[in-house]
Formats: structure tokens, sequence, C-alpha cells
């Protein structure tokens, strides 16, 4: 692999359209990604994503990851016929992580059935302050304990279906104020307090064989009281690859966010997360802002700032999660598909949480 597929190999990017066309076959081609991310934009009938996810995994030179959001509940890309799960609120309160494997499973068979082998989930976020913006209703609780058991049994449920799991946001956005999409949360509280609260999902899911983790844009004193842990050696080398030591897929939440994106262009932010200890730097939108941070890493590497060797290293290690995970090639048939998507064994699993005893 050359340099510059290397390079490309870093990145998980967003697209425009829903439907295979030549400028999107192109676009695959010429930035040559690890892997791509759907949103409602992309997003078709179940056959017609079946259609498309096929198309972008021929336009490869390399499998891709084929990445979404489908968490349950208020965060889920995938609406109707596909199973409309509820909350992780929702699914904690119900209090068994038996419940909480079977939903996941059935989760990854809707979305290996489509083509897509990643989902940006499970939240393992401890929701401390019920007020929180941006995590409300979307975390499994707030003891710590029993949101790293029901992540741990949602990142096997996937797993057990060669979907990857990407538990989030570490450190922890489970008590902040502040939307990380908006400005730059401020996570107050010490060492001790994160090592008892916020980091324990995230070391127990470790323990357990998670194979990724995505990051959070927030600013935690404590641990570096100058860069947000995305952009923070302390945080994603110093504490998570050598402390709790987590040899899996790093990967940024999205580099346009404005609780990175105020203060640090695309292509910035694209080099110091890579410097920082991150393997896979996600951007949604924008081509000329990926292309920005292709380019910027390129030059990094080139001008000595980033060595080639720490390139490789994130290169080995997506490399080693594809082996493992990506080994269905195509999408399923339209007979498949329309068996297994928003099937009523499906539906009547979402239904369990609501009516479990008061």
């Amino acid at each position: 692999m050359t340099l510059r597929e290397a390079i490309g190999q870093l990145f998980i990017l967003g697209f425009e359209g829903h439907t295979p066309s030549k400028a999107l076959e192109t676009f695959v081609r010429d930035l040559a990604p690890g892997g791509l991310i759907l949103f409602g934009r992309n997003l078709g009938s179940p056959e017609e994503i079946a259609v498309l996810t096929d198309a972008l995994q021929a336009a490869s030179s390399t499998p891709l990851f084929l990445a979404i959001d489908q968490e349950g509940g208020k965060v889920a890309r995938l609406q109707a016929p596909f199973t409309r799960w509820p909350s992780a609120e929702t699914v904690g309160a119900a209090g068994s992580a038996e419940l909480t494997y079977a939903m996941a499973a059935s989760i990854a068979r809707e979305l290996v059935t489509v083509g897509i082998n990643m989902n940006m989930a499970p939240v393992l976020d401890v929701l401390t302050n019920p007020a929180n913006p941006v995590m409300a209703g979307r975390t499994y609780g707030s003891d710590p304990h029993r949101v790293a058991e029901h992540g741990i049994a949602f990142f096997r449920g996937l797993a057990d279906h060669e979907v990857v799991a990407v538990g989030k946001h570490f450190p922890g956005h489970g008590d902040t104020t502040i939307d990380s999409h908006l400005a730059l949360p401020v996570v107050p509280h010490d060492s001790d307090r994160l090592s008892a609260v916020e980091l324990v999902p995230f070391a127990t899911a470790i323990s357990a064989g998670i194979p990724a983790l995505m990051t959070a844009h927030l600013l935690v004193p404590a641990l570096d009281p100058k860069q947000p842990a995305t952009l923070s050696r302390p945080i994603l080398t110093d504490l998570l690859r050598e402390q709790i030591g987590f040899c899996g897929l790093v990967i940024s939440d999205d580099l346009l966010m404005q609780g990175i994106a105020d203060s640090t262009p695309p292509g910035e932010a694209a080099v110091r997360c890579l410097d920082a200890g991150g393997d896979l730097m996600l951007i949604c939108q924008d081509e000329a802002a990926q292309r920005q941070a292709l380019h910027a890493v390129t030059e990094a590497v080139e001008t000595g700032r980033l060595s080639e060797a720490r390139v490789r290293v994130s290169c080995d290690r997506i490399a080693k999660a594809k082996a493992q995970y990506l080994r269905r090639k195509r999408a399923a048939s339209a007979e498949e598909i329309r068996a297994v998507v928003g099937c009523d064994a499906h539906q009547r699993l979402a239904e369990r949480p609501a009516q479990r005893p008061s």
C-alpha cells in the first residue's frame, strides 16, 4: 500500500447522494477512504441502500467500513420499514442485559442485510446530569456499572453478527451542559471522580474486547488542561492506550463539529488527532474540508511532523479490524432483505422494554 493509499485509510467520510453515480465512484476512488458514513441524505428503501453499499464497495480498492448511527430512540438513521428500536434509556431501565444483546443482534442483522458493517454505538456515557442537552435519553443510565453491563451486551450483539461496534464518547460526555456540536464542553471533575464514574464503562468494555471507541470533543482539565480529548495525547495515548490498555480503533467524532472546528481547521485537527493517538478521523460532509484534511496529513508526513511509521501503525489496526469483521462481500438479496428488515420478530423484540412490569 502506497503512502497516499495508507493516509486515505485513516478517514471515514460522509458523502452526498443516495444512488450510485460516476461522481460518487470518482469520490471513492480519488479519496480512497478507509470508510464512509451514511446519513438520511444517503438512505432510500432497504433495497436501494443495498444497491448503494454494493456500489461503494465495488468502487473501492480495499474493503470499506460502511458506518451509521443506529443507537435506537432519537438517534436512528434507518427509518421504517426498518425496525424502530427504543432508546438506550428505555432499554437500560428494563434491566436485562440479555434483552440488550438480543436487540443489538437484531439491529446487526438488519444492518448487514443492506451492507452496513459499522455502528456508531453503543453509548457508554454515564448520564449524571439529567439536563445534558445532547445525551439525555441516549445513555443506559446514571450508574456506571449498569452502563457498562448494557454497553458490553450491545457491542457483543453487534460483534457476533459481524458489525463493528464503536463505543462513545471517550472519556465521557454524560455530565456536560453544552452540546459539542455547537461549542466545546468542559468536564470539571478530578481524576478520582473520572475513574469512579466516567471511565468505568469504557475500561470495562475494553476489558471485554470492544473493537473501537469514538472520542469526545470535550475539555477535561484534570486530564489535559489545553487540548480537547480528540486532540489530546495525554488522553488518547497516555490514558487510553497505555494506562487502560486499549489496542483497538480510536475514531474521532466529526471534526467539523463546533467543539473542534471553532478553534481548529479540519486539516490541522486531523493531524493533531492522529498525533495524539487516533486512528480514524471522521469528517461527515464538505468534500473541500475532507480533501484539506487528507492533504494536511500527507504534508505532515512529508515534512516530518508525523512519521510514516505512525501512519502505518494505524493502518495495521484498521486492516486487522477489517479482516475480523468485513467478511461479507455484498448486501443480501432483495428477498432476504424483505425477510429480515422490520420483521415481526424484531418488532416484538423492540416492544419488550416498554412491556416490563412497573
